[in-house]
Parts: C-alpha cells; sequence; structure tokens
C-alpha cells in the first residue's frame, strides 16, 4: 500500500474491517422503498422474472455508478441494477451501507443473454474497469462497501471465475501489480439499491464515477474456458 492508501485507511478507521454478525445493523423484513419497474436506458425490468435463457451474475468493483453504466452499454445485456450485496443486514437503505455495519457490497446485477455476450466478456469487462488490487477500497472511495467481488449463481461461472482471478493476478504480477484482493462468493440476496441510484449516470451524465483499471489487459485462456462449457 502506498502513502496516500495508509493515510486514507488512517482516516476511516473501523469503516475498512468487515462487521461481524453480531455487530451488524438489524435491518428489516421488508424493503423500505420502491424500485423502478423498467431500466432508464434498456427499458427491459430490473427484477426477475427474467425471460428465459437470460442469465444473471453479480460484481462488485467499487462505487455501483459507473460500474453499472458500463455493463448496461454491453451488446447483448438484458438488464441491469445497482444493489447491496452478500452483507448481513436485510433490505439495507444506502445510509446504513455507508456505516460500514451492513457488511455489504455495493454490486450491480447483470442480466445477460450467453448466446450474445459469455461470462468470460462481463469478466474481462470487470477486471480491466477497475484495480482489484486494493482491498476495502476503490481509489477514493474507502470502506467495505467497495470491496472487489464477484459473487457466482452456478458451478459454470465460479469456475470460471476463480479461473480468471488466477489468471489476471498472474498478469498483474507480470505487469509489477499488486496482488487480486477480488472475492469469490456465491451470490448472497441482491437488496436493491434506492430509485435514484439505478442508472445514475444516465439521469445525472457528468455525476461522479471514481473507477479507474491497472492498464493491465485481462486476457483469460481460451482452453481453459472451453473446458468449462463442455
Amino acid at each position: 500500500m502506498d502513502r496516500l492508501g495508509k493515510l486514507m485507511s488512517m482516516m476511516h478507521v473501523g469503516k475498512t474491517e468487515m462487521v461481524t454478525p453480531e455487530d451488524a445493523l438489524p435491518g428489516r423484513s421488508e424493503r423500505p422503498f420502491d424500485v423502478p419497474k423498467t431500466h432508464a436506458v434498456l427499458g427491459t425490468p430490473l427484477e426477475p422474472p427474467f425471460p428465459e435463457g437470460i442469465e444473471v451474475a453479480y460484481f462488485a468493483l467499487g462505487c455501483f455508478w459507473g460500474a453499472e453504466r458500463l455493463f448496461w452499454e454491453l451488446d447483448g445485456v438484458y438488464t441491469t441494477a445497482v444493489g447491496y450485496q452478500n452483507g448481513t443486514t436485510p433490505n439495507p437503505t444506502y445510509e446504513e451501507v455507508c456505516t460500514a455495519k451492513t457488511g455489504h457490497a455495493e454490486a450491480v446485477l447483470v442480466a445477460f443473454d450467453p448466446e450474445k455476450i459469455s461470462y468470460a466478456d462481463l469478466l474481462k469487462v470487470f477486471f480491466e474497469e477497475h484495480d482489484p488490487t486494493q482491498g476495502m477500497r476503490q481509489g477514493n472511495d474507502v470502506g467495505t462497501q467497495y470491496r472487489s467481488g464477484i459473487y457466482f449463481t452456478n458451478d459454470a461461472q465460479k469456475a470460471t471465475a476463480e479461473m480468471a482471478v488466477e489468471a489476471y493476478g498472474e498478469q498483474l504480477r507480470a505487469a509489477g501489480k499488486d496482488a487480486v484482493t477480488t472475492e469469490v462468493e456465491p451470490a448472497g440476496p441482491f437488496y436493491y439499491a434506492e430509485d435514484y441510484h439505478q442508472q445514475y449516470l444516465h439521469k445525472v451524465p457528468n455525476g461522479y464515477c471514481g473507477l479507474k483499471g491497472t492498464g493491465v489487459a485481462c486476457t483469460i485462456p481460451a482452453a481453459v474456458l472451453r473446458g468449462h462449457a463442455e
């Protein structure tokens, strides 16, 4: 960690440590706000059920405003949404997530047509468009909610994600970069974020986006991908 990173960590003491389930906020049994029915850009539903053949993936790569836009711009993506995932507190609010007392990451739901775009294609965008080596931060955004994560929904996604993490880790090391800190975990409940967060950078075109890649291309070995597809 560089000097700036150390100073930032000191300024955010407590926000970079995962809350224990015992200390997490209690949350609530129902979502405390409404979510738009349709995507502001794509015009598709934000919530399932999705059409037959559509697969769902979940990624956390820092502030979810810019992260969501990365995916909705891809051909083959049916819909996207932002929310809170792989934490403890049920049905959290944004303000609660920002306290680092819910354990959630800011995540993006990506519903996609695997006949048009592969899960590996999504992983390539994921790795190249943020810095997966920073632990509990992404640039100036510091806290557990900004951690890097891949949350898989089936065994094929798990195998591909683990292979991609290993491959990209080798590519980063070859470029003199730090080790990958991305967590690869089963997808827990995805709690949709508030209305104003959904497709934020479409609603506010000049809004904040702190994402920045490492400059290292992500190459996923084709031979391994073929093995997972069989």
